[in-house]
């Protein structure tokens, strides 16, 4: 039952890292695309005072998240949500935070506008929303690296592939999101954090 993503184990500290600086000291952090369920795991662990909330809508997903959430046994990891970020309702009425790792590029750009919809509904004045993962930027050259991934993954859907942040911020400030910083992290990839206006 229980996945695992390699990505996972080497990505998570530094998301982590960034996550310090950026979600509320109490309340509850939604993640939405949580995949096998170690960034839940892990994160649930280095912010004991946080709830954290796993969601994905692949029925294998959610029970690997249910079958990592049983091998740890933390008490602030709640059991798995049924959520597409693209639909128009969401099993969630609140969340102080929203984080999202790795979905953006591997899913339709509905997903991306469903994601953004979603956190400004349910987000806080303040309260931010985390993404992870490769994107495009005008004014910066791609990676060869992600160039060949943009390829693999619009091989296999061809809705999916590498977003370009300008549009991926301007769907966010439809949504009353301000972006507010990006950091730069390992492996060509980014964290972005835009906060409820």
């Amino acid at each position: 039952m229980k996945r695992s993503a390699p990505a996972a184990a080497r990505n998570r500290d530094p998301i982590a890292a960034v996550l310090r600086e950026e979600l509320p000291a109490r309340g509850v952090v939604l993640e939405v695309a949580s995949g096998t369920g170690e960034h839940a795991v892990h994160f649930a662990r280095a912010f004991p005072e946080l709830i954290w909330q796993p969601s994905d809508p692949d029925e294998q997903a959610r029970a690997s998240i249910a079958a990592w959430r049983g091998a740890e046994g933390l008490g602030n990891l709640l059991a798995p949500l049924a959520i597409d970020a693209a639909a128009e309702d969401w099993q969630a009425d609140r969340a102080d935070a929203v984080v999202c790792i790795n979905m953006v590029h591997i899913s339709p750009w509905s997903a991306t506008e469903g994601l953004m919809r979603g956190a400004g509904r349910l987000l806080p004045p303040g309260g931010p929303l985390i993404l992870y993962g490769p994107y495009r930027r005008a004014e910066v050259p791609t990676a060869p690296s992600n160039e060949a991934f943009d390829e693999s993954l619009k091989a296999r859907d061809p809705d999916w592939g590498l977003r370009d942040l300008a549009e991926v911020t301007a769907a966010a400030e439809a949504r009353g999101l301000r972006f507010e910083r990006l950091v730069e992290m390992p492996a060509n990839n980014l964290t972005i954090v835009f906060r409820r206006g």
